[in-house]
């Protein structure tokens, strides 16, 4: 792989002008085909097999003018202080907005307040609901326009009024935060190359791949369902891995200029010893969020491959439009040590002997690894120990900050009819096989009313043919509540027992249900997944360092990073610590992609790392140097560059933590923790404490395993003894 990487850098470097075209065609043909693509709205949770997913295709077709997946929303109505919404002034102008919001084509209907028993026991709340012939995705913003006009009116007759539900959805904002992280990821570019240009090019490649991908989803998001969401962690996790990709490459070209090759030669070895690394780095991430769609949540698949296709173009990049930009450059990027005049180039160095930080680390590791090690697990153990208490769930508008409406909308519900009213339950009761359907729906209907939790249960409302019923069930206990969870299984179990005795089936529904089975359906997924990555990070590095004990070391290094973040997250997100600093308005559940998703994106970044500086190690050891000189060499040429990379996927990841999405804000959180946790602590730490205490054992590989391991060539030995036949049948022999 090193050689085809090789002659692939040194073509980029020659025919420059030809690459720069291609990826700025392909940048402008993505641009064009967002630009004339659809707006698309947020995706929709579609969950197969699981019991919500059933019940509510039933209503697809017991229920056909139901407009069951149709636009929801809940116009709310609080009088002013001391007044109440049954007041002739306050009913007249909750009556005209009524009238306002039913005059809309895409409206299906809208329950007026005072005839559908929807005012508060104190009279001070009102809501009226309102649903829409199409889904919130396909509503159009003339109808969004329609409400909020609709509401506004309401407010200048003095009332306070809110609107929740899926019809009008706030747009994530990331703040200015993004820009943040953006800069200082060139910051830190500038002070590990010492020069303006070297540190522009990591940043200009990695804008235009995360450009084209996330371009390339908006174009698509349409047709394939695609939220907001999915290009947000497209562009996190792009400019991360982009920016980081493109800084080996680079750093290991001043590197090569340094030893005095010529620069068409520096790129193509370049590209074929740092690029061999960054392909298989990214070749892990890409697996890693490819391998969500083993879940089988199509939302969930969705974003895996979003983000897994702008991972591949970051790769794609770095192998050819870097050397390409390197040929432009020409003298104005200087060989590693080296710094221009304007940053101080030229001056004489005040210790020019001394060892670098990277070296001195490294070497005060190899002298003490045991307290290192005892230090580095039982720190991150500490840190893991909230995880015990992971609770998992979905957001629903009680998460969102106070800010918006659909928010205040949540509360002022919350008030006025009890904090499970923002989250019914739609019981369906299928009683086609029963003799009698009216006796099978009145006998649901009074079991669950004699359930703990239960404020209200609606009457029974068949379908025309008679055959099919829902009933509405208004739990005592918020959506996302462990209380409600437990009232969904226990009627869930109710409706096992009546199924015997009626032949009919009870299935429970609703946004509120269907978010308990995500999260059923992600917690269940959750050990497999991780055996899976964890399993497929060993038989990588088995390929790649040739080894049986440094492939099992990076994999439990690996577990450390991702338990201790889960930790930090459960710790701010869930039990409120440092919520303030991290702006979350409301602790709650963990959100239930949140592990998953973090176990497959750490694990590619995690192995980035992996790769980067052990490579270095088990080269040196391969030319001759002991085991602990070997992890000594392998800091002082890889613990910079990999300290860059990881300040800057960590100030990249926290820029997102500025997000109004509560998804993206934890998901910011939890990728720079773990970064962190990962690059500072296991690869930084424990993995050099490990490896000299291991010595030579570290490397060893049973004779029958390495005979039917390919040789994937990840350090460039082949570009590195090429010209020496002789030491290429040494190496070879060692």
């Amino acid at each position: 792989m090193a050689t085809f990487l090789y002659k692939l850098g040194r073509l980029a470097f020659r025919r420059r002008h030809f690459v720069a075209l291609i990826w700025v065609a392909l940048l402008t043909l993505a641009g064009v085909g967002a630009a004339s693509a659809p707006t698309a709205g947020n995706t929709s949770f579609s969950i197969p097999g699981t019991e919500a997913q059933k019940a509510f295709d039933l209503l697809e077709q017991r229920f056909p003018g139901m407009s069951a997946d149709g636009a929801t929303a809940r116009v709310v109505f609080k009088a002013p202080q001391g007044e109440k919404m049954t007041d002739a002034a306050n009913k007249r102008a909750v009556e005209k907005t009524v009238e306002e919001l039913g005059s809309g084509s895409e409206v299906a209907s809208v329950a007026d307040p005072y005839t559908g028993h929807a005012v508060s026991r104190n009279g001070t709340i009102a809501y009226a609901s309102v649903k829409y012939k199409v889904s919130g995705m396909e509503l159009e913003d003339s109808s969004r326009d329609a409400l909020k006009e609709a509401a506004q009116q309401a407010r200048d007759a003095g009332l306070t009024v809110e609107v929740g539900g899926d019809a009008l959805t706030a747009t994530p904002e990331t703040g200015s935060s993004e820009i943040i992280g953006i800069a200082i990821a060139a910051v830190v570019l500038v002070i590990t190359f010492g020069s303006l240009l070297a540190a522009g090019l990591p940043l200009l490649t990695a804008i235009i791949g995360v450009g084209i991908g996330v371009a390339s989803i908006t174009a698509l998001a349409s047709a394939l369902d695609l939220g907001s969401t999915t290009s947000t962690l497209a562009t996190m996790i792009g400019l991360a891995v982009g920016i980081d990709y493109a800084l080996f490459i680079v750093s290991r070209y001043r590197a090569e200029l340094a030893e005095g090759r010529e620069r068409e030669e520096a790129a193509g070895r370049a590209v074929g010893t740092a690029g061999s690394a960054v392909v298989f780095a990214g070749l892990t991430v890409v697996i890693a969020l490819v391998g969500l769609s083993v879940v089988n949540i199509p939302m969930l698949t969705k974003m895996g491959i979003a983000a897994a296709g702008t991972v591949a173009i970051a790769v794609l990049i770095a192998l050819t439009m870097i050397p390409a930009l390197l040929g432009y450059a020409g003298r104005k990027v200087k060989p590693a040590g080296e710094k221009s005049k304007l940053l101080g180039g030229g001056r004489t160095p005040k210790n020019p002997g001394r060892a670098n930080l990277g070296t001195r680390w490294a070497s005060f590791v190899v002298r003490r690894p045991v307290a290192v090690l005892l230090l580095g697990v039982l720190g991150l153990g500490a840190a893991a120990v909230p995880a015990a208490s992971l609770e998992l769930g979905l957001p629903d508008d009680g998460s969102q900050p106070v800010s918006t409406t659909q928010r205040r909308a949540y509360d002022l519900l919350s008030e006025g009819f009890g904090p499970g009213f923002n989250g019914p339950l739609m019981v369906v009761v299928d009683a086609k096989g029963s003799d009698d359907p009216k006796a099978a729906f009145t006998q649901v209907g009074e079991e669950i009313k004699g359930l703990k939790n239960v404020v209200t249960v609606t009457p029974a409302t068949p379908n025309k043919a008679g055959d099919t019923a829902t009933i509405t069930v208004v739990p005592d206990s918020k959506p996302s509540s462990a209380t409600t969870e437990e009232l969904v299984h226990a009627i869930r179990d109710k409706g096992a027992d009546i199924a015997a005795e009626t032949d009919s089936q009870v299935l429970v529904t609703g946004s509120t249900a269907m978010n308990i089975d995500v999260s059923q359906k992600l917690n269940d997924a959750l050990l497999p997944y991780l055996a899976l990555v964890v399993g497929l990070a060993f038989l990588l590095l088995i390929v790649v360092f040739r080894s049986i004990l440094v492939p099992l070391k990076a994999a439990l290094g690996f577990l450390l990073s991702v338990l201790a973040a889960l930790g930090a997250v459960v710790a701010v997100f869930q039990w409120g610590w440092l919520s303030g600093l991290m702006n979350v308005e409301e602790t709650g559940p963990v959100m239930s992609m949140m592990p998953i998703f973090m176990v497959g994106v750490v694990f590619g970044l995690a192995m980035d790392y992996e790769v980067f500086l052990v490579t270095r190690m088990r080269e040196a050891y391969v030319h001759g140097e002991s085991p602990s000189q070997a992890v000594v060499t392998g800091f002082k040429h890889g613990a910079r560059v990999v300290t860059a990379a990881a300040v800057i996927m960590i100030a990249v990841f926290s820029g997102f933590i500025g997000s109004s999405e509560s998804m993206v804000k934890m998901i910011g959180f939890g990728l720079a923790i773990a970064v962190f946790f990962d690059a500072f602590i296991v690869r930084m730490a424990i993995v050099p404490a490990v490896l000299a205490l291991l010595g030579k054992r570290a490397w060893w590989l049973p004779q029958w395993l390495d005979r039917a391991l390919p040789n994937v060539d990840v350090e460039g030995e082949g570009l590195r003894t090429h010209a020496d036949p002789e030491e290429e049948k040494e190496l070879v022999r060692a």
